[in-house]
């Protein structure tokens, strides 16, 4: 266990970075918040859930602020609750003091916010217009907000469920590809693939890719992932993030009217990307379902 306090360097929080994030956070969060959070490792004994405090009280700030119809206020308050909320992570991995308490703290507190603050605009903007359609808005940013957040940790268990009936259908041990392609992020399926029947398969291991459907009607995917990697963004172009970002930092900016567009435009293209994701599952579980056994397949999946 690191000390509290130290003497780490730029490269140090850059090295605990997550691999692959929202283009949002690299490109205008990251730059700010790993410089705060070397600030913070080096002159205090701040902890991951301390700054998870911290972000939630301004992010509730924010709230008021747009309650108040301080858009611009409220916008310059939730950017700044979402930088402190990207520096836990990384005093954690940092100095290794991360709980598992602070994960439930950090995922509570980020739908608290979103909820307190889309309920704040929301009021605000209809005590102004009284027009419904923003409070019907701000009761949609909500619901999306949930269903993106519930949807994934439910496909990764669409996901799990797959490899283990792929693994039934097998009968040997397997690889996967997206297994594969995580571990080198860089390299192209089509790379990855030769490196494998190279010196991989000598122990009778089957190389199983479980998108081989996903790839076959879209081939220039790969290319995307791959220019993505390189620039350490997630191939999930529009996710929770850029969608809070665009209803609560850029949106308050353009005013009511444009606040409204800003949050259906990301919302629909945050629905798209989701629907890609349950395609892309439903794909992967029929590549398993033509080969595994009826009961089989029900042992495993069920």
């Amino acid at each position: 266990m690191l000390a509290c306090m130290g003497s780490f360097t730029l490269d140090d929080v850059l090295a605990v970075r997550k691999p692959r994030d929202s283009w949002w956070t690299v490109f205008l969060v990251d730059p700010i918040a790993c410089r705060l959070a070397l600030l913070v490792a080096n002159h205090t004994s701040i902890t991951p859930n301390g700054l998870t405090r911290l972000s939630m009280v301004l992010g509730l700030t924010s709230a008021v602020c747009f309650a108040q119809e301080l858009l611009i206020a409220g916008a310059v308050l939730f950017f700044v609750s979402f930088t402190v909320d990207c520096m836990d992570g990384k005093i954690a991995r940092l100095k290794g003091n991360g709980t598992p308490f602070g994960l439930w703290l950090d995922y509570v507190g980020d739908r608290i916010r979103v909820l307190c603050c889309a309920f704040g605009i929301a009021s605000a903007l209809y005590a102004r217009t009284g027009d419904l359609v923003y409070v019907v808005a701000g009761a949609a940013i909500v619901v999306l907000d949930l269903f993106r957040y519930i949807n994934g940790p439910q496909l990764k268990r669409v996901r799990d469920s797959t490899r283990a009936a792929a693994r039934e259908s097998a009968g040997a041990e397997c690889v996967f590809m997206d297994e594969l392609l995580g571990a080198a992020p860089g390299s192209s399926t089509e790379q990855v693939r030769r490196d494998f029947e190279r010196v991989g398969d000598e122990d009778g291991r089957a190389l199983v890719d479980l998108q081989r459907g996903f790839r076959a009607q879209f081939p220039w995917y790969d290319r995307v992932r791959m220019f993505l990697v390189a620039h350490r963004v997630r191939s999930h172009v529009i996710s929770g993030i850029e969608f809070h970002a665009a209803v609560f930092v850029i949106g308050p900016v353009l005013g009511a009217v444009g606040w409204l567009w800003s949050s259906a435009v990301t919302g629909a293209l945050l629905l798209a990307f989701e629907c890609v994701l349950v395609y892309r599952a439903w794909l992967a579980t029929r590549e398993v379902t033509r080969a595994v056994p009826v009961r089989e397949r029900e042992k495993v999946l069920v």
